[in-house]
């Protein structure tokens, strides 16, 4: 971060942290962090630690996550950052996706609040306290106290944010012993926030508790406040820290142990086990949602997951967009088609060069319910949830080719408008499952699993638009019959496209 910015540079915050393997005695750890975007005085850095095994000579994946740095401001004026030099695809990627995870931080906490809500008024869970087996938090509750030394700060003399981990590790593993009487295993950690530095000579005083047990897993929360030698005296504590780890254990035979229940005997415990069940809920839908599942394309939509689906959509297509490889297989005028082969998946990109402006054409291909003035597969369309200005949910009926029912499909588009010039429009489309709208018996349920626009400017009345689709069941009968020549739905549908964009622009 401070090679980037040139000046003293400050951890804000962490990311979720997943731990895919864990590290041990003898192993050698590779940690690889860059700067993936600047966003005026912070920037987010990606790092990746990998594990290997000297004795099989094996390489694994540890994590990979992602912290957010501050540029300390010299005197009262702010620093504003340099833009990334991108020099690789993947470095483009991660910067394109860095915005997308920005989104996710800055809404977590209202998107928190929102689970909150839910999570307090499901059920009653007086039976659960009342159970005879039930332990009580208090049981769980350990207290550390640590003196900052200069070995435990960096050149600025601020406490590293990755020895205060260290420390709230410690402590949240022995509050989770107090439960199982074993020795958990972290795996992982809820994104959390520095709220204040704390420097050499301060007192450190850790608190944990056990929140709350889920069949196999438990999470303990870690509340950081620091003093220094007059705050001590005076009891006048800053709280630099709060965050939310997450371990489970196994026994000798190797199985998952479960854990009893826990029993919150104060409101703020009350508090502390709702809270549990929300961040669980948003754990379980990033899980499900970031894990590659081809085989079933369409998430279920739920409150919980919302923030990353729309991730996912928009990584999904980015990620396409940039495979290397694509093979170009027919052009037309201002038409170019080009195929993708990865595998047993075939994926096609359509390349347009539209005279409108780019935010114009954005604007009339985010609204699919223009969508049947130009695209023959498009029988109906209509909104089944506006979640946001940047989120809406359809349901699509397509008409039927020979032989077979008329096909239906319930997306997710999330429409993204760029952060600078060189950047593009993004449109993105991926299936969703919406427990009020079940397959009917009168169509044949269809899923895309990435599909959707990257519109360029080329100048103030001219953009290219490139349409994106990662063939399924549900679009290849129409692929296979343009590439095989006995149809031109292709390169009708894009011509199409760009009348009905010509005739839209002109008014």
């Amino acid at each position: 971060a401070e090679k980037h910015a040139g000046v003293s540079c400050v951890t804000a915050s962490m990311d979720d942290i997943q731990f895919e393997e864990t590290a041990r005695v003898g192993q050698i750890i590779t940690i690889k962090a860059k700067v993936n975007r600047a966003f005026k005085t912070s920037m987010e850095v990606g790092i990746k630690v990998t594990v290997q095994d000297v004795l099989t000579n094996t390489e694994k994946t540890v994590s990979v996550a992602y912290a957010t740095y501050v540029a300390k401001p010299v005197g009262a004026a702010k620093i504003e950052l340099e833009p990334v030099t991108l020099l690789s695809t993947e470095d483009h990627l991660e910067h394109t996706l860095a915005i997308e995870r920005r989104r996710i931080r800055l809404g977590y906490e209202q998107f928190f609040q929102n689970l909150m809500q839910e999570s307090s008024m499901e059920g009653d869970y007086c039976d659960i306290f009342e159970e005879d087996d039930a332990v009580s938090a208090d049981l769980t509750h350990v207290q550390s106290i640590e003196l900052v030394r200069p070995s435990h700060a960096n050149h600025h003399g601020n406490t590293f944010g990755g020895q205060i981990m260290a420390w709230m590790e410690t402590v949240a593993s022995i509050s989770a012993s107090r439960l199982c009487h074993s020795y958990p295993i972290l795996k992982s950690v809820n994104m959390f926030k520095f709220w204040g530095p704390s420097v050499v000579g301060d007192r450190l005083v850790f608190n944990a508790i056990v929140n709350n047990t889920f069949q196999n897993s438990v999470e303990v929360g870690v509340r950081v406040e620091a003093y220094n030698c007059e705050e001590w005296i005076k009891d006048q504590a800053r709280h630099i820290n709060s965050a939310f780890l997450i371990f489970n254990t196994v026994n000798d035979k190797g199985e998952l142990f479960t854990f009893p229940r826990i029993k919150p005997t104060t409101k703020d415990g009350l508090r502390r086990y709702h809270g549990a069940i929300a961040r669980r809920r948003i754990r379980l839908a990033r899980k499900c949602v970031l894990s590659a599942k081809e085989e079933k394309p369409s998430d279920p939509w739920e409150r919980s997951n919302q923030a990353y689906l729309g991730y996912s959509n928009v990584a999904a297509l980015t990620h396409l967009a940039a495979k290397p490889g694509w093979e170009i297989t027919s052009t037309l005028d201002d038409i170019r088609i080009w195929t993708h082969e990865e595998g047993d998946t075939l994926s096609f990109k359509v390349e347009m060069k539209v005279g409108v402006p780019s935010d114009l054409a954005f604007s009339f291909l985010s609204d699919f319910t223009f969508r049947q003035q130009w695209d023959k597969h498009f029988l109906t369309c209509e909104v089944l949830e506006a979640v946001n200005e940047e989120e809406k949910i359809y349901y699509v009926t397509s008409p039927p080719m020979t032989g077979h029912k008329p096909r239906d499909f319930v997306i997710l588009v999330s429409q993204r408008q760029p952060c600078k010039p060189s950047e593009p429009y993004i449109v993105a489309v991926k299936s969703v499952t919406l427990l009020s709208m079940p397959p009917s018996p009168g169509y044949c349920r269809s899923e895309i699993l990435c599909a959707g626009f990257q519109i360029y400017s080329d100048s103030n009345s001219s953009c290219t638009v490139c349409y994106f689709n990662q063939a399924t069941s549900g679009v290849m009968p129409y692929l296979a019959a343009n590439l095989t020549g006995s149809s031109k739905s292709i390169e009708d549908t894009a011509l199409e496209c760009i009348k009905f964009l010509d005739l839209k622009g002109s008014k």
